[in-house]
C-alpha cells in the first residue's frame, strides 16, 4: 500500500489542474469561434494528462540521479528520494506513459485529421514527439535543460500556444481564421504564462538546495527579490491577457465577474512576495494550480454567457 501511495504521490496530481486548463480553455475558444468536439477534446485531455506525469515522472528521477533530491529539499519527499520506488522501476513507469503518450496522441491526430495523412499531420505528429522528449529532458540527461534556467520557456510554450492552439485547431479540423482567430493567441498566452508561474513557485521555494545542486532555474540565476518580481509579471501579464481577449472578443457585463475569480491567481501573488522559501510554498503550489483551473472555468463560463447574449442583443435589435 506504501507504494501506491507513492507512486500517485510520483504522478504530482496537484499538477494536472494545469492541464485541465490548457484543453479546457483551448476547446472553449473552439467552440467560442466555431465548434467543439467532444470526442477530440476529451482524447485532448487524455493526451495532456500522460504528458503531464510522464514529465512528473521523469522529473523525479533526473533530478534523483543528479543527487539534487537530497534531505536539504524543502519540497515534498520524492518517489525515489523516498527509497520505496527503485530507479529500474521508474524507468519502466517513464517507457509506460512515454507509450500512453504516444497512443493517445496518434489517436488524437487520426480523428482530428480525419484519417487524413498529410504534411499538416506530420508537423502535428513531430510537435507531440518533441513534447515527448521535453516532458523527459527537462532534468534527464547530461543537458537537461532545466538545469540551464530553460525550463519556464518550455512550460510557457507547452502548456499555452502549443497545448491550447493544437486544442483549438483540431477541434475545428484546422478552420482557421487569421483575421478572427489570432486573438486565440491571448488566452493560449496567458495560461502559458501561470503555468510557468506555477514552476516560478516551485523554483522559488527550492532555489537554495538547487543552488547547492548545481540547478541552475531562473530564480538561482537572478536571486530571490528580481524572481519575485518576475513571478509578479508572469501573473499580472496573464491576467490582463485574459480581461483583454473578454473585452475584445465578447464584451459584456457579465465578463465582470472574472475579476473577482482572479483573485485565487492573484492571492499567490502576495503569497510568494511575503513568505520565504520554505515548506509553506507547497501550499502555494496547489493553490496556483487549482486556482487557475478554478479562473479559467469561471473564464469560459463567462466568455460563453457573454457570447450568447451578445447574439440573443443582436437578434432582438434585427427584430425591432
Amino acid at each position: 500500500m506504501s507504494q501506491l501511495k507513492t507512486w500517485i504521490s510520483a504522478f504530482r496530481l496537484r499538477t494536472l489542474p494545469l492541464a485541465t486548463a490548457a484543453v479546457l480553455i483551448g476547446a472553449s475558444l473552439a467552440d467560442l469561434h466555431h465548434s467543439m468536439d467532444y470526442t477530440i477534446t476529451a482524447l485532448c485531455f487524455t493526451t495532456a494528462v500522460a504528458l503531464q506525469i510522464l514529465s512528473n515522472l521523469a522529473n523525479d528521477y533526473g533530478d534523483f540521479s543528479k543527487g539534487t533530491d537530497t534531505e536539504k529539499r524543502v519540497g515534498n519527499m520524492r518517489a525515489l528520494q523516498s527509497g520505496n520506488i527503485t530507479p529500474s522501476q521508474m524507468r519502466v513507469a517513464i517507457v509506460l506513459f512515454v507509450v500512453c503518450s504516444l497512443l493517445s496522441g496518434i489517436s488524437l491526430l487520426y480523428l482530428g485529421f480525419e484519417g487524413i495523412f498529410n504534411f499538416q499531420f506530420s508537423i502535428f505528429l513531430l510537435i507531440g514527439l518533441i513534447a515527448i522528449a521535453a516532458s523527459i529532458k527537462y532534468t534527464v540527461g547530461k543537458n537537461a535543460y532545466g538545469y540551464s534556467g530553460l525550463g519556464d520557456i518550455a512550460v510557457f510554450v507547452f502548456f499555452g500556444p502549443v497545448a491550447i492552439t493544437g486544442t483549438f485547431l483540431l477541434n475545428t479540423h484546422f478552420d482557421f481564421n487569421i483575421d478572427t482567430d489570432l486573438i486565440t493567441l491571448l488566452p493560449a498566452s496567458a495560461v502559458g504564462l501561470l503555468c510557468t508561474a506555477v514552476l516560478n513557485t516551485n523554483n522559488i521555494r527550492d532555489i537554495e538546495n538547487d543552488k547547492a545542486s548545481g540547478k541552475h532555474t531562473i530564480p538561482v540565476k537572478i536571486g530571490l527579490n528580481n524572481a519575485r518580481i518576475y513571478h509578479s509579471f508572469l501573473i499580472v501579464v496573464a491576467l490582463l491577457l485574459f480581461f483583454v481577449y473578454s473585452f475584445i472578443h465578447n464584451f459584456h457585463w457579465v465578463i465582470f465577474f472574472q475579476i473577482p475569480a482572479s483573485i485565487f491567481v492573484f492571492k499567490n501573488l502576495i503569497d510568494v512576495w511575503k513568505t520565504s522559501p520554505s515548506v509553506a510554498f507547497n501550499k502555494y503550489l496547489k493553490e496556483l494550480s487549482l486556482g487557475t483551473l478554478l479562473f479559467v472555468a469561471i473564464y469560459v463560463i463567462t466568455n460563453s454567457a457573454a457570447q450568447t447574449w451578445n447574439t440573443i442583443d443582436g437578434i432582438m435589435k434585427f427584430v425591432k
